[in-house]
C-alpha cells in the first residue's frame, strides 16, 4: 500500500493539518470521506466552509460514529 494518501482524488476540500496525522488515521479518514452519502457530503462541505482551518474531521461526530460502527462490525 502507498505511503501517502491521495486526498485530491476525493475532490473535497481538505485542511492541511490532516496530512500531519498518522498514516493509518489518514487512511481511515480517506475511507470515511469516500463512503459518505450525499447528505453527509453536503454537511462536510458546509462545516469545512464555515469553520475553515479549525474544522477537524477526526473529531467530528460523523467520523466518530462511522469509526465506532466499523469497530462493532468486526
Amino acid at each position: 500500500m502507498s505511503e501517502e494518501v491521495n486526498f485530491e482524488e476525493l475532490k473535497l476540500p481538505i485542511t492541511d493539518h490532516l496530512k500531519t496525522y498518522p498514516l493509518n488515521e489518514q487512511r481511515e479518514i480517506f475511507e470515511y470521506l469516500n463512503e459518505m452519502d450525499e447528505i453527509n457530503r453536503k454537511a462536510y462541505l458546509i462545516a469545512h466552509d464555515h469553520l475553515k482551518t479549525s474544522f477537524n474531521i477526526a473529531r467530528s461526530n460523523g467520523f466518530k460514529e462511522w469509526k465506532q460502527s466499523k469497530t462493532k462490525s468486526k
